[in-house]
């Protein structure tokens, strides 16, 4: 869908590298009617003279305060749209009492179309106002309100990615696959139904979501590992979340030689595998995963929330196994790639006070796999997740607050206060430490604006 040709005034910041923030005060980004990235100028001295580019003279502008930038897309790469209502509740359950106690219920509920759209509706407008550009999202076994969700995404213009989930054996008898077969055919329905909503999948990605392997047969793992390979569409389940459940697959499947193994016999581990959690991999299983170039979601919130353990980042990271984020709703309390972010900064140093210092992840670091390693986990590194030519822009617009001499002001921006005398590096810092949906006035996919606080203009 065409947009209106715009050109975007201010300081930009992305991450060039795992390791490399890039900030570019008094620069101009220009977008095309197709929403594509057409040219970046870096330290403009004249504004104004932007416009004088042919073909640019009739653009929009869209200028930053002094206390705002431009920054990428948040990519969520692991978040169950349907627990949205859960978020929070875990009270003091594992992993395996929580889905019984908590989740399936819920889920279960989705057969009602009028619920699921509320909630539905939700969980996307909440992700839109906290930068969150692109979702990976699991929704139920249901096939209507599964495509249901795919409608609203695109409705409200969020790039997602959108999975029917399979499971035929451990959960209530109300809530599961009748058989393999139906969970293959129920997968590809879905499949179909975004093919005819997004036939090039621009926006809208179908995704082959197998739950987690105790929730899923051998016979099903295999049929969806089929469907994979047929249809080339992604992949995304759970893995070594939790050590009971580590030891159920172990029973569940003994002729497996691990958890990933497991998958990997199936033909589900291929480089469009997304694998959330992955916190107990064993030193083959981060091999084999390095070797099928499967992807990592890390959700360090939802790890903590359920005492699952503390994922060891900076070994996957060191190995170049691709890593992103994910906020795992409702495991996760939050809807914020932001709020990940740090608590991934947080779950490093607890994991460097037993590892040593080098398990540390930078500021930069984080913000990376918040972006461009979350890009590379959805495979749309060449087209999100930073400020290129020939990028989509995919972008936010982060407005900080500023306290003015008497102690007043920036109560509307959230907790973010900038005494004057921050240099660029330390605003960054202090977003991603302090910050909140209060200081992302504006998102735009694709060059499409999906959300504005009352307060911003144009």
């Amino acid at each position: 869908m065409a947009v209106r040709k715009a050109i975007y005034l201010g300081t930009f910041v992305h991450c060039k590298t795992l390791q490399e923030l890039e900030i570019c005060p008094n620069s101009a980004i220009g977008v095309d009617e197709m929403g594509v990235i057409a040219f970046v100028d870096r330290h403009v001295k004249d504004p104004s003279s932007i416009k004088s580019r042919p073909g640019w003279e009739d653009a929009e502008t869209v200028a930053a305060s002094e206390s705002s930038f431009f920054f990428p897309g948040f990519i969520d790469t692991h978040i169950h749209a349907s627990q949205y209502p859960n978020a929070g509740i875990f009270g003091n359950s594992t992993l395996l009492d929580w889905l019984n106690t908590y989740t399936f219920p819920l889920e279960g509920s989705f057969t009602s179309l009028s619920k699921a759209s509320r909630i539905y509706n939700r969980v996307v407008s909440r992700t839109l106002s906290h930068g969150t550009t692109t979702a990976t999202y699991h929704a139920t076994i249901h096939v209507p309100a599964t495509n249901l969700l795919a409608d609203i995404c695109k409705r409200k213009g969020q790039r997602a990615f959108v999975g029917r989930v399979c499971m035929d054996r451990m959960s209530p008898d109300y809530y599961r696959d009748e058989n393999p077969e139906t969970a293959v055919r129920d997968s590809r329905a879905c499949i179909e139904h975004v093919r005819s909503i997004d036939p090039k999948f621009e926006l809208i990605t179908p995704v082959i979501t197998p739950r987690f392997a105790p929730s899923c047969s051998e016979a099903s793992l295999r049929g969806l590992g089929e469907l994979h390979k047929e249809t080339g569409v992604p992949c995304q389940t759970h893995i070594s979340e939790n050590k009971s459940e580590v030891a159920l697959v172990k029973e569940l499947f003994p002729k497996a030689k691990s958890y990933t193994h497991v998958y990997d016999d199936c033909g589900l581990l291929t480089s469009k595998m997304i694998l959330a959690h992955a916190v107990y991999l064993s030193e083959e299983e981060r091999a084999l995963i390095k070797t099928r170039d499967a992807k990592i979601s890390h959700c360090p919130a939802s790890n903590t929330a359920l005492t699952s353990g503390a994922a060891r980042i900076r070994d996957l990271l060191d190995r170049g196994i691709t890593v992103g984020l994910g906020t795992d709703v409702s495991g996760g309390y939050s809807p914020s790639i932001l709020e990940e972010a740090r608590q991934a900064m947080l779950v490093s140093r607890h994991v460097a006070m037993q590892d040593g210092d080098g398990a540390k992840l930078s500021t930069e670091e984080v913000l990376y796999l918040a972006t461009r390693g979350g890009a590379r986990v959805v495979g749309l590194e060449d087209k999100i997740g930073g400020f290129e030519v020939g990028m989509d822009w995919d972008a936010q617009m982060v407005r900080l607050g500023t306290v003015s001499g008497d102690g007043q002001g920036g109560l509307d921006t959230g907790l973010v206060e900038l005494f004057g005398g921050e240099d660029w590096n330390e605003c960054v810092a202090k977003w991603l430490y302090t910050g909140d949906d209060r200081n992302t006035v504006a998102v735009w996919v694709k060059g499409r604006l999906v959300h504005q606080l009352a307060t911003y203009r144009p």
